[in-house]
């Protein structure tokens, strides 16, 4: 998906240039949009300028082109505002408190610091209490399944963790550390990561492709005593149980009683079936390359075994328009051009979409909207955005706060409600069935979801102040 960005063009012009009239002409041409222009220096033979332009990613490279090619003219530099944030990454350590004087110093470090070192040690969860475990979470990748972008490497893959880091503390106080590991081994991953554990408070994995994220998370989850959660499938599902909640009261159908078609049986179509069984829907049929996976049959990968077991009831077979027909809700984890307009026509009345394959959906939006009755999507430039970002920080604020040893399904069905419930009733309409993620009212109402699921639940090993007597 292409979005916009500036280009900040300093360029020198001499005085036998073209007229600037031409050179705003070839911007435009290109596919800029000028909105600003200011003169750095200005001389007798030639004038330096900044023009400031407003470009999509993939007209950029095109108004550069197009200006070297004027004659009068020559680039002294290109910034891209979107590189500029980039410059020496996103995120940087600070210290809670400033050393000014020797006992300072002697809190700190040595030699008062020994005393903090044995309490822990005689006591390891005084590491929750005295150190940065309590609110620290390891957002580690390989960089194989980076969105949009596929196996890249742990190198490339450091900006988009470096960018979760920010929204783990600008959305929830979060303190989060990108770690981008140079292994595509399973068993070297997971022994790196149980190796790193004791100085974070949880995991999130990110962008490990399937399937081996699942094994991954499988072993983590089972051998460490925190937090470990694979984002790129449980916060898609959670989020999208959030929206289609909502689409149903729009609607005025049960989620035990929908039929569901999934498209695309990976890492994240995995993980919306079990949350959609695990909220009582009960007709859910799974499609992937062979068609609708069924339990008469035997597959390969063994997740497509554990789906094909527990979904397709009426063991619908054939392709995706052979089972879409009748389905109340599509959900799209899978490619572009998979879902036909035929295919939505052939859906029960009020049909509900959810595409959101990246960067395109498995439907162009504006093709599928005169059809759909509620559509969402994984895009920002279209209502109702299935977006992760409105899930893991309020899970995660949750977690830490009360402690909890695992991330459970009570917990991410409970995050999935309370993301449906900031949006009132009163508010609620078709394109309007998730809130965005500058809500500030989402992250509270995560946290105190999945704090009190985890107390129920039994995984909270510590009860957070304004839930000792039940409230919140």
């Amino acid at each position: 998906m292409a979005f916009n960005t500036s280009l900040i063009i300093r360029m020198e012009l001499s005085t036998n240039a073209v007229p600037f009239a031409e050179i705003a002409r070839s911007i435009s041409d290109a596919g800029g949009d000028i909105i600003a222009i200011d003169t750095i220096r200005s001389g007798k033979d030639s004038t330096i300028r900044d023009i400031t332009v407003n470009v999509s990613e993939a007209s950029a490279d095109g108004v550069t082109e197009a200006l070297a090619k004027l004659q009068g003219i020559s680039l002294i530099n290109v910034s891209d505002s979107t590189f500029l944030a980039h410059l020496g990454g996103k995120i940087e350590v600070n210290p809670r408190a400033r050393i000014k004087t020797r006992e300072d110093l002697s809190k700190v470090y040595t030699p008062g610091v020994a005393r903090i070192c044995m309490a822990i040690k005689n006591n390891p969860s005084n590491a929750f209490s005295l150190t940065i475990k309590r609110n620290t979470v390891a957002v580690v990748s390989d960089g194989t399944a980076v969105l949009g972008l596929g196996d890249i490497g742990p190198e490339a893959a450091m900006p988009v963790m470096e960018g979760k880091a920010m929204l783990f503390k600008q959305l929830a106080n979060v303190d989060a550390f990108p770690i981008c590991l140079d292994s595509k081994d399973t068993e070297e991953i997971i022994r790196t990561v149980k190796l790193l554990s004791p100085s974070f408070g949880g995991i999130n994995l990110e962008d490990i492709s399937a399937p081996r994220c699942f094994e991954i998370e499988r072993r983590l989850r089972d051998e460490l005593d925190i937090p470990v959660f694979h984002d790129d499938q449980h916060g898609t599902a959670v989020v999208l149980l959030a929206g289609l909640l909502n689409a149903l009261k729009l609607v005025n159908k049960s989620i035990a009683d929908i039929r569901v078609v999934v498209a695309g049986v990976g890492a994240a179509g995995t993980s919306i079936i079990k949350i959609l069984l695990a909220a009582g829907t009960s007709d859910i049929v799974a499609v992937d390359r062979e068609g609708a996976l069924l339990r008469t049959q035997e597959y390969s990968n063994p997740m497509w075994c554990w789906v094909a077991e527990r979904t397709n009831p009426r063991l619908a077979a054939g392709s995706l328009s052979d089972v879409l027909q009748g389905a109340d809700v599509f959900i799209g984890v899978s490619t572009k051009g998979v879902l036909t307009i035929e295919g939505i026509q052939s859906m029960a009345p009020d049909p509900i979409v959810f595409a959101m394959a990246n960067p395109e959906p498995e439907i162009d939006p504006e093709l599928a909207e005169p059809y759909v009755k509620i559509l969402a999507t994984g895009r920002s430039d279209y209502p109702n955005q299935i977006n992760n970002v409105l899930c893991f920080p309020g899970i995660f604020r949750g977690a830490l706060d009360c402690r909890a040893s695992i991330i459970n399904e009570e917990m991410k069905l409970a995050a999935a409600w309370a993301i449906a419930s900031v949006i009132h009733d009163d508010e609620l309409h078709e394109q309007y069935i998730i809130p965005t993620i500058f809500n500030d009212r989402v992250v509270p109402a995560v946290r105190d979801a999945v704090v009190q699921a985890a107390i129920k639940s039994g995984v909270a090993r510590r009860i957070p102040r304004e839930f000792a007597s039940g409230g919140a």
